[in-house]
């Protein structure tokens, strides 16, 4: 495969911390790069060398003459005012294209990302379309090579399950910074991390995820090994050292200098293979009650939508119940409700007498971001009071990897994965019999995401869980209660019951309602009596090819495949050939509505 892009030493630090050094890569055609590593190792600053937008330290990158580069950022910001079609025009502003193709072009974009109203304002969508725009934004320049960092925050399951789609099967190269693992399943054909615990400073396999993991294993247990060795060659040297060996002759001196060798690449094998990553334990009161929380016939409106209606459940200690529902469907409000600071329009919510709520805030409201991080941890002058024993705010920060010299820095001046850090970490001083989570996730690095996993399987209390990351949801939840967003709700022993009940639903293709592309009336075209039969034909064939599609996919994600290389091979395979049909026969769709207008 032809290289688009490499780079070669690259180095990249702020102030006195190094983020990484030495950093070699290639990247070529029809490569679906995931790049993984801990927060703070360098991933998204890595992603802006590689896209253009930053400078390294030291190192050289080389791109393939012409290359078009296209680069979705963490966070995605669109001028107040403008409409989701003129975000797109704006980019093909520079684009050498007539009037009709600039209207197909505009169309097909948000036809492939989703959008059936060109005429949205940016400032009205949520979060996930907001997302959803940006990909598209950059989707319209046909690039060559797609950076994107962490492109799952705020999409919805619906979102997450488009963007798999549409990267697996695109004809670009991309490179994906991401803490999704199914995703990063779903979607790479080869994979890197950041970190210091390799001798190069980063480890690349070929391949997807699950095999990126088994040659790490493999990787981890030869460099321990070879630790192993050399610490105790370092033993036989020193104590031969210490015996008062002479360097008077040529082998001697020979022998102490590879003893000072040795001792030096030991104790830099040892300081990498440190690995410090956060201590997460929420505190159950241990409540001895066989119900929480009893809902009976709650129902809730909201902007004159009904999000649920006669919705009762019980909650016991140990029951960890996931909620699942597209963005809107009332999954927030229903945790707010249960927190107490919504009230249900009908029905009643009984709780066990003084019962102790946590509540983890999607968006992180109770961090006061004009507070120190002193304060955020949750201290009291140098301590903070942890299971009734008092512990000092500096050991408390470097439990959560903070030092103690960032303990007087404002909350707005850390990332988005230590804010969610800081407000973990807080919650942790509060004892529970009840633990809401809304998006706890987000931003976190996936050495993290396993602590708290573990963490949330051996809480003894009651957890309601909102979460995108199906491979937490999946591995926490004892059930999972499904909000359709209508009133509807089901429950469902768990993520894969519930996406088979979505997968059973008929799949109708939503007419784009953006507005028609248009040209001048000499080269305007009407249909020919082929081409009307083709287009009045063109809903059932993509109905078809869709349903195929959901088939190849639910195959695809099915425990027996995921675990089986070859199987999930040729699922690949299948799953590309048939979106390539998909955005086919969408493409053909979209050049027949225009000759109909």
């Amino acid at each position: 495969m032809a290289i688009l892009e490499s780079c070669t030493s690259l180095s990249k630090s702020f102030g006195s911390r190094m983020l990484f050094e030495n950093i070699s890569l290639g990247i070529s055609d029809g490569e679906r790069l995931g790049l993984i590593g801990p927060n703070g190792s360098g991933k998204s600053t890595l992603l802006k060398i590689l896209s253009g937008h930053l400078e390294p330290d030291s190192g050289t990158v080389s791109m393939r003459r012409n290359i078009r580069i296209g680069y979705v950022p963490q966070e995605v910001d669109f001028p107040d005012g403008q409409t989701a079609a003129a975000v797109i025009a704006g980019v093909l502003a520079g684009e050498r294209l007539d009037d009709f193709e600039r209207a197909a072009r505009i169309n097909l974009t948000l036809g492939r990302a989703g959008f059936t109203d060109g005429s949205l304002h940016t400032e009205s969508l949520s979060g996930g379309w907001q997302r959803r725009l940006a990909i598209a934004r950059e989707l319209a320049l046909q690039p060559d090579l797609l950076f994107l960092d962490e492109p799952t925050n705020h999409l919805d399951l619906e979102g997450i399950l488009w963007l798999e789609k549409l990267l697996a099967s695109s004809p670009f190269a991309s490179v994906v910074v991401s803490h999704d693992r199914y995703f990063l399943e779903n979607v790479v054909n080869d994979t890197a991390e950041i970190d210091r615990l390799y001798p190069e400073g980063i480890f690349r396999v070929e391949g997807s995820y699950s095999q990126f993991l088994e040659k790490k294993e493999a990787f981890v247990l030869a460099q321990s090994s070879r630790q192993e060795s050399l610490a105790n060659k370092v033993r036989r040297e020193v104590e031969w050292l210490r015996r008062g060996a002479k360097a008077r002759t040529g082998k001697s001196r020979a022998r102490s200098d590879e003893a000072g060798r040795l001792i030096r690449e030991l104790s830099e094998m040892e300081s990498r293979s440190v690995k410090d990553v956060a201590q997460i334990d929420f505190t159950a009161t241990d409540r001895r009650t066989k119900r929480l929380v009893a809902a009976e016939g709650v129902s809730k409106e909201l902007g004159g939508r009904t999000l649920f209606r006669d919705l009762s459940f019980t909650l016991a200690p140990g029951t960890r119940l996931g909620l699942l529902g597209l963005n809107g469907t009332g999954k927030t409000t229903l945790l707010r409700i249960l927190a107490g600071e919504l009230q249900p329009d009908a029905g009643h919510i009984e709780f066990a007498a003084n019962l102790r709520v946590v509540y983890f805030d999607q968006a992180r409201e109770h961090l006061d971001p004009a507070q120190t991080l002193r304060q955020g941890l949750g201290a009291h002058g140098d301590t903070v009071i942890f299971r009734d024993r008092p512990i000092h705010v500096a050991g408390w920060a470097k439990r959560f990897l903070f030092d103690s010299g960032q303990l007087d820095r404002p909350i707005a001046s850390l990332s988005g994965g230590e804010q969610a850090r800081v407000l973990i970490a807080r919650l942790m001083l509060q004892p529970a019999d009840l633990l809401l989570l809304d998006e706890p996730t987000n931003d976190l690095d996936i050495p993290t995401l396993e602590v708290l996993e573990e963490s949330l399987t051996d809480f003894t209390g009651a957890l309601v869980l909102v979460t995108h990351d199906r491979y937490l949801l999946d591995r926490v939840s004892t059930a999972v209660l499904g909000l359709d967003g209508q009133g509807g709700a089901q429950l469902y022993a768990d993520y894969w019951q519930w996406e088979a009940g979505q997968d059973a639903r008929p799949v109708q293709p939503q007419k784009p309602s953006l507005p028609p592309p248009t040209r001048s009336a000499p080269l305007k075209k009407k249909l020919s009596y082929l081409e009307a039969r083709e287009w009045e034909q063109m809903e059932a064939r993509i109905l078809e090819a869709e349903q195929s599609l959901e088939l190849i996919r639910s195959e695809m994600q099915s425990p027996e495949v995921v675990s089986d290389g070859p199987r999930l091979h040729d699922c690949y395979q299948r799953l590309e050939a048939a979106e390539r049909n998909v955005e086919l026969l969408y493409a053909r769709w979209a050049e027949l509505e225009a000759k109909r207008q």
